[in-house]
């Protein structure tokens, strides 16, 4: 049986929630290998829609036991205020697991990259300042504290102590804010011990028995592929790795347990936060997408930025992930529009470009080059196959399939969990 990665291939936002809860039902875990509570998932059961920041999607599938595993930063408020939410809508939620290597987003983490964000001014990222990116800053200068390090109290005291030596420092001297006590925040992660310690696990061993069994396990990436660290259109990115190698780091199953790599494309394109975005609509097409889309942050409440399908963006998501499969979702949202663009390739100082430019100034001075494909304006929402969609749907899904590199095995057409069409099946 396999393991499968299912991952952004955009700028994350693209439905990895739906997709994922989709195959819950036939999956025994699902695992959130990287991010924190920067990212968000929105999940429509019935007439029940769950928003998820924190939380696999699996939780939401009764024989599925949810992981988040070594390579998430996981605020322990947050997570414990997302189980309690949960457990009040009759969602069990007892079979979590979590690694005790995960890194601890603190209080001192969410205030750095507060005021880091508005001392860069203009030139700021566009963080979510959830403490995302100094918890990681912290993990790779080894200065970070982790989940099992909150049962050992004397442990859990230098690292903090250790960590706040440097950071009061700079909040005084630079920042002009207070030095934050250790005593205070050793007792306020004190305090989240006992309500924690009962999900924590080696999720390594777990994971790696559960492939070695036969069990179907899914990794499920936060953000998208442009938004990696590493690949991504930096420095406007997270600050981990959502592509299909980060759920190997992240999760501890070695590359050659995966026999799938899932990308989830969006039927047009969204980013949130400051960068480059060559397909962007600034005009009545974009204000229309958004709507239409409802393309709001599930996780920043922030209005996600809209253009059109990008295919070089798409190839470039197959290549550094190895995609075997696409997902496309919202397709729904493109009916009513007589012609659809399609971003083929860019110009780049009278060039054509195919592939994502290497250089992040030429990739912020492409322009998109344009094909149309025709549109359709019937309604979509309750097609079963590929053949009960109208001609210029089907052949608007062909067309992107060619251009991406990997066949779209799932189409999304509407929001809730039974509206897709599974062409070929992910299992």
């Amino acid at each position: 049986m396999p393991a499968l990665v299912l991952l952004g291939a955009q700028w994350g936002d693209e439905g990895k929630g739906k997709a994922t809860d989709l195959l819950g039902g036939s999956v025994d875990y699902v695992v959130r290998y990287q991010g924190g509570n920067n990212a968000g998932h929105t999940v429509v059961v019935g007439d029940e829609t769950y928003a998820l920041h924190l939380l696999p999607s699996g939780i939401l599938s009764p024989g599925c036991t949810p992981v988040i595993g070594n390579g998430v930063v996981v605020d322990p408020a947050v997570l414990l205020s997302e189980l309690s939410g949960l457990e009040a809508r009759g969602v069990d939620t007892s079979k979590l697991l979590l690694s005790g290597n995960a890194h601890l987003i603190t209080s001192y983490h969410e205030t750095l990259d507060k005021v880091a964000e508005r001392f860069l001014g203009k030139r700021k990222i566009g963080t979510t300042g959830r403490g995302i990116g100094p918890t990681y800053a912290d993990k790779i200068n080894r200065v970070g504290v982790r989940v099992q390090d909150l049962f050992d109290e004397s442990i859990l005291f230098q690292k903090v102590e250790a960590a706040l030596d440097h950071k009061n420092q700079m909040l005084a001297k630079l920042y002009n804010r207070r030095a934050i006590a250790t005593e205070q925040v050793v007792e306020e992660l004190l305090g989240y011990a006992d309500q924690l310690r009962g999900y924590v696990v080696d999720t390594t061993l777990v994971l790696n028995d559960a492939v070695d069994a036969g069990k179907v396990v899914l990794f499920e990436g936060g953000q998208g592929t442009l938004l990696d660290v590493d690949h991504g259109t930096y420095p406007f990115v997270t600050s981990s790795n959502p592509t299909a190698g980060g759920a190997c780091t992240g999760s501890g199953v070695g590359p050659t347990k995966i026999s799938r790599v899932i990308g989830i494309l969006k039927a047009y394109t969204t980013r949130v936060g400051a960068g480059p975005f060559p397909t962007e609509l600034l005009d009545a097409d974009g204000e229309a997408l958004r709507r239409i889309g409802g393309e709001r942050g599930v996780t920043t409440g922030r209005d996600r930025r809209c253009g059109w399908f990008d295919a070089v963006i798409a190839r470039y998501a197959t290549r550094v992930n190895g995609l075997t499969d696409f997902f496309l979702t919202k397709l729904d949202v493109l009916t009513g529009w007589e012609s659809i663009p399609v971003c083929v390739a860019y110009e780049v100082d009278g060039r054509r470009v195919e592939e994502l430019p290497y250089s992040q100034s030429d990739f912020h001075h492409a322009k998109p080059v344009y094909e149309y494909l025709p549109g359709w304006t019937e309604d979509i929402s309750g097609a079963k196959t590929l053949g009960d969609l109208p001609k210029n749907a089907q052949a608007y899904v062909k067309a992107l399939e060619e251009m991406s590199g990997a066949p779209i095995s799932a189409i999304g057409v509407g929001p809730g969990r039974d509206e897709t069409i599974e062409v070929n099946s992910f299992l």
